[in-house]
């Protein structure tokens, strides 16, 4: 079984094939054959990304009664009081799902690779650290929007005890066993 850790830069596909969009994918990073992302970020967002070829793990990863943490760092524009990210952590109404409940607190600006297309806010920007433990598209993005903040920049940083450490943008490396046990 392979195991792999990816610090996945902006604007890449969490996939190896494109499908005609013309946006950089997985295979531009990882020449190993037969490894599937352990859930997804979008191509707008950064960070940690689990890959491996253990159906198993990836059905644990992305089922979310194995409630397996992910936290990320969100930059959003707007205020985000005290009231909104209760509203959030207890859960928020996107269409036809209530959210899980999950954790929102504000930080300070962490200190996060510079982007190759720079945030451009049009108002006041804040930093939130955020703990979910499920995964639906694009969840953080519209979980904001629903309190009316809008989301910037997302960059995963731990699944479960699993983190990033000081692995650059665009690089990965292979699991060890302890980090493969924590994860199972």
């Amino acid at each position: 079984m392979r195991y792999l850790l990816f610090n996945k830069p902006y604007g890449v596909l969490s996939q190896f094939t494109d499908e005609g969009t013309g946006h950089p994918t997985l295979k531009e990073f990882i020449n190993i054959p037969n490894v599937y992302a352990a859930g997804r970020l979008d191509r707008d967002s950064e960070g940690l990304l689990l890959l491996t070829d253990d159906g198993a793990l990836i059905k644990r990863l992305t089922d979310p009664k194995h409630h397996i943490e992910k936290t990320y760092l969100v930059m959003v524009e707007g205020d985000p009081t005290q009231e909104k990210l209760t509203q959030l952590s207890n859960g928020v109404q996107l269409k036809e799902h209530f959210t899980r409940p999950a954790s929102f607190r504000l930080i300070p600006d962490p200190n996060l690779p510079a982007r190759p297309k720079p945030v451009t806010p049009h108002g006041p920007t804040h930093w939130l650290e955020v703990k979910l433990r499920e995964g639906k598209k694009r969840q953080i993005r519209h979980m904001t929007a629903v309190v009316g903040l809008f989301t910037l920049r997302i960059f995963r940083i731990a699944i479960g005890e699993l983190t990033l450490h000081d692995l650059p943008v665009g690089s990965w490396r292979e699991l060890k066993t302890n980090e493969i046990n924590s994860l199972k």
